[in-house]
């Protein structure tokens, strides 16, 4: 680009994070906005639509109506898709996404490393590299026992499709297991043209120095990653896991204590202003349906005003009720 172009991209501390917002509004109207990076819809009576900013995902809303997660940029967004990848781009932020079936591509290990070998090669090719943010969710996530459970497999394809891309370090991320059918991997992630700052939480084992007894190959991912214009932190999935071990199996109320004290740690440890405000959305995945209820009063009494995103997805510890995801804006 042109030294001086008036259309030049901003520099990354003067780039403002995509903003993150749960709105009940047609998708068309959504996708018709100039800055939308990304739109996506819940479970199965989500809408339908090809436009490569738009994905459907294989989980259940459980506090109806389900409304529309969007991701807005400040300017226009170019669209594409090459291989099985589908792209948006905008002011120097990128959406990619990718959806295999595990008939077609021999299980979760090697699905897993067909999309993440598909994603790292995308990303090679263009500016917005830098990858702050990965949701992954496949089906049966605890299915199997010892090394051959399903997420553990996928922890091991996901490694050797990454190979070395994230030698700096790993991005934020969440891996949660969908109800819509075993064979159906997606993979989506947030990029920019600028790196971020990993967050570890103090009060955890970094993901990826978990011991043996978690699978041949830990999970690969930081608490959290603040984005470079340091007014935004993007948050892993966050459940109730001190040291590297799970704490209180079986109790819902003292996994969500545990949970939200996590949260708070990892917003100290960024620094970031403390608490949850009605700007910072957050994604709840509840393991059974039946505790959606207790979830959201227990929310609402401690996070009050803040948007929840209730949906049934199961953590990937057999364990674990709840985990917690979302954003923190400065």
């Amino acid at each position: 680009m042109a030294k001086g172009s008036e259309s030049a991209l901003p520099t990354a501390l003067e780039r403002r994070a995509p903003r993150v917002s749960y709105r009940h509004e047609s998708l068309a109207d959504v996708l018709a906005e100039t800055g939308t990076l990304a739109a996506f819809g819940f479970g199965a009576g989500a809408p339908s639509h090809d436009d490569p900013r738009y994905l459907g995902v294989p989980l259940e809303g459980l506090d109806a109506p389900t409304p529309l997660e969007v991701w807005q940029v400040d300017g226009p967004v170019a669209t594409g898709r090459e291989g099985d990848v589908r792209w948006a781009e905008g002011q120097g932020w990128l959406f990619a996404a990718i959806e295999l079936d595990e008939g077609t591509h021999g299980g979760p290990r090697d699905t897993a490393e067909h999309a993440y070998r598909q994603l790292r090669e995308f990303l090679g090719a263009r500016a917005p590299r830098h990858v702050q943010r990965i949701w992954n969710y496949l089906g049966a996530i605890n299915e199997g026992e010892g090394d051959s459970e399903r997420y553990k497999l996928f922890c091991e394809g996901r490694a050797a499709g990454m190979g070395q891309f994230f030698s700096d370090g790993f991005p934020a991320a969440t891996a949660i297991g969908h109800h819509g059918g075993t064979d159906r991997l997606q993979v989506y992630l947030l990029a920019c043209d600028a790196p971020g700052a990993r967050v570890e939480n103090p009060r955890q084992v970094s993901a990826w120095r978990y011991p043996r007894q978690y699978g041949r190959t830990p999970p690969s991912f930081a608490r959290g990653m603040a984005l470079p214009g340091q007014d935004a932190l993007a948050i892993s999935g966050t459940a109730a896991v001190v040291g590297h071990s799970s704490a209180h199996e079986d109790d819902l109320d003292a996994q969500l204590g545990e949970t939200l004290a996590n949260l708070e740690t990892l917003l100290a440890h960024a620094g970031m202003p403390a608490g949850f405000d009605t700007h910072s959305p957050l994604k709840a995945y509840v393991r059974h349906a039946i505790d959606a209820p207790r979830v959201i009063d227990f929310l609402a009494s401690r996070l009050p005003g803040v948007p929840v995103l209730l949906l049934h997805g199961d953590v990937c510890r057999r364990e674990l009720l709840v985990e917690i995801d979302g954003w923190r804006y400065a």
